[in-house]
């Protein structure tokens, strides 16, 4: 953590002219005017939060992929880039596309068919209140805290570009977001996101075309970080036996179990940022559908996000070395710095405006789901029971206020890393992970209680928190990295929380055979299968063989990194 250096390098103001300017109008203009439009659909609070259950599976499978697509993907994985090199191609293909694969074949059919709002309301129906109530609080905090990454990395951009205080850029950037979800509820966020996701590849393509060139090619890139910082840099596996040193911080084992299991399954089949865009899907093989279709373009990401993080270390070899010896650049300034260096005024103008769509994109997906979560699962559930849907329509646009305006505070917070990869990584350890022990265990293991699904989440929460904080933080145990201490929480919150729903389950009572039909792996309900929607016997909308062909692309492009 750097806590001096909380903003964009001095020096790093993009050189913008009135094209750009207009670029960046005309794509705002747009942007509201989705949302005006889509406010005509929001006649109920299932409209405002999931669209109705009506939304096609490509229209959700893009927006599903572009709601990560926020600080996580840009500014992240490109100082990710920078700072690991090509290690970082295991948050993709081993730390997403099985999880997302997961999530379609396996749990969507549960989500999807029990009409759940939420994934925390799929914890009351499975393990009753006192799980529904813990998870919906945690999950309130992790948005929200979330939210406010992406503001932040959306202020960067606005300094650079007009030299803005810090705090003036984050409450501009938080008011526009605001109007747009406010309007038009789900349904804005996720035209805006399918928007948003051409608009980023827009940004993010020339970016790396330009680049490459620059340094030589990707024989360029290699030989200058190999010589620079050693050949493992340039390869994933490399270097990663037990006990061997490595820029991640991390051995094979650390990577597999904590990063290619528990923390991408934590986050890709429990975060309810993405789940909630295959919950507005018009019917079920639509929403099995939406990660699978995900996944295809998510394969791909890292060569236009992880690529430029290398070409900014090699044009800029003093990013991340701060003080008297260094040139001020974090980690995070690696896709501003080529920006400023590579692009011509238009394109610069259109790679700002993709880079600010990724980042309402990002902070969309939070604030949606957690305007969503706070109303029907804290509100609604506990606090004002049975009041009409209008109350609740009416509720979910004031707590989207309230969310933009703590995501505002939380920007801050994300300020004080110098590489908000690590940041977010961190979050997804004390929330993700134990949310989704507590799911994967429940789901195919009847005889576990309702007592067992509240004490395995909070102690799988407490415990990668007590490891964070204490263990990594205090220099109890010597772990390398923040990335590598963040795969070591993950395990521990697992494990901790795995071990305590045993324990907990054979001293408890568990819920009977009918309260647990369609809640439990092998068993239904009714309405658990839907009959095919006409024309869903075609292949490419076969989620199994949309499945498998995402997992045999990854392990392809993985086999050129790998050694």
């Amino acid at each position: 953590m750097l806590s001096p250096t909380t903003t964009l390098a001095e020096g790093l103001r993009l050189p913008t002219n009135g094209l750009d300017y207009t670029i960046m109008a005309i794509y705002f203009v747009v942007v509201l005017g989705i949302g005006f439009a889509a406010r005509r659909s929001v006649k109920t609070s299932l409209d405002f939060f999931l669209s109705g259950r009506s939304l096609p599976a490509w229209v959700t499978g893009l927006a599903f992929v572009a709601a990560n697509l926020g600080a996580t993907e840009l500014l992240g994985m490109a100082a990710n880039g920078a700072q690991y090199g090509l290690y970082t191609v295991h948050w993709y293909w081993i730390g997403a596309i099985p999880a997302m694969v997961f999530l379609g074949l396996v749990m969507m059919p549960f989500y999807y068919s029990s009409k759940v709002r939420s994934v925390p309301e799929f914890l009351l129906h499975r393990f009753g209140p006192s799980s529904h109530l813990l998870s919906s609080i945690i999950f309130a905090v992790s948005s929200v805290l979330i939210a406010g990454v992406n503001l932040y990395a959306m202020a960067l951009v606005l300094k650079a570009l007009l030299g803005w205080p810090q705090w003036v850029a984050i409450v501009i950037a938080g008011l526009f977001v605001l109007a747009y979800i406010t309007i038009g509820g789900l349904s804005s966020a996720i035209y805006n996101e399918v928007l948003q996701f051409f608009v980023i590849l827009a940004a993010l393509i020339p970016l790396t075309i330009v680049g490459l060139k620059r340094v030589g090619g990707w024989d360029g890139i290699s030989d200058s970080l190999s010589n620079s910082h050693g050949d493992s840099f340039m390869t994933a596996w490399q270097g990663t036996g037990i006990g061997d040193a490595n820029p991640l911080g991390a051995n094979w084992l650390t990577i597999v179990l904590g990063l290619g299991f528990v923390m991408s399954f934590g986050y890709w089949t429990t975060n309810f940022a993405e789940v909630q865009r295959a919950l507005s899907a018009k019917n079920l093989s639509a929403a099995k559908r939406t990660p699978l279709i995900a996944a295809f373009p998510k394969i791909l990401i890292p060569m236009v996000v992880v690529i430029p993080g290398l070409i900014a270390l090699v044009m800029e070899p003093s990013i991340g070395k701060v003080g008297k010896d260094g040139s001020g650049l974090q980690y995070n300034d690696a896709i501003p710095v080529l920006m400023r260096d590579l692009l011509p005024n238009g394109v610069l103008g259109i790679a700002v405006t993709g880079l600010l769509a990724a980042f309402m994109a990002g902070m969309a997906a939070n604030v949606s789901s957690f305007n969503t979560v706070f109303t029907n699962d804290i509100w609604g559930a506990y606090i004002k029971k049975g009041r009409s849907d209008r109350h609740y329509l009416q509720t979910g646009r004031v707590v989207t206020a309230v969310g933009v305006v703590i995501g505002m505070g939380t920007a801050f917070i994300a300020g004080s890393f110098s590489n908000i990869m690590n940041y977010l990584q961190t979050l997804f350890s004390f929330f993700n992970v134990p949310l989704f022990v507590v799911f994967i265990i429940g789901m195919f293991w009847k005889r576990t209680t309702p007592a067992a699904g509240f004490w395995g989440l909070l102690s799988g929460t407490v415990a990668a928190m007590v490891n964070y904080f204490w263990f990594y933080k205090q220099g109890v145990i010597e772990i390398p990295s923040d990335q590598g201490a963040n795969f070591v929480s993950s395990i521990v919150a697992f494990v901790v929380g795995a071990v305590v729903m045993f324990v907990v389950t054979l001293c408890t009572k568990s819920k009977s055979a009918e309260e647990l039909a369609g809640l439990v792996y092998g068993t239904k309900s009714p309405g658990m299968e839907e009959p095919p929607a006409e024309g869903d016997d075609a292949w490419y909308r076969k989620p199994a063989l949309l499945g498998w062909g995402a997992i045999v692309l990854a392990v392809i492009c993985y086999i050129p990194f790998s050694f």
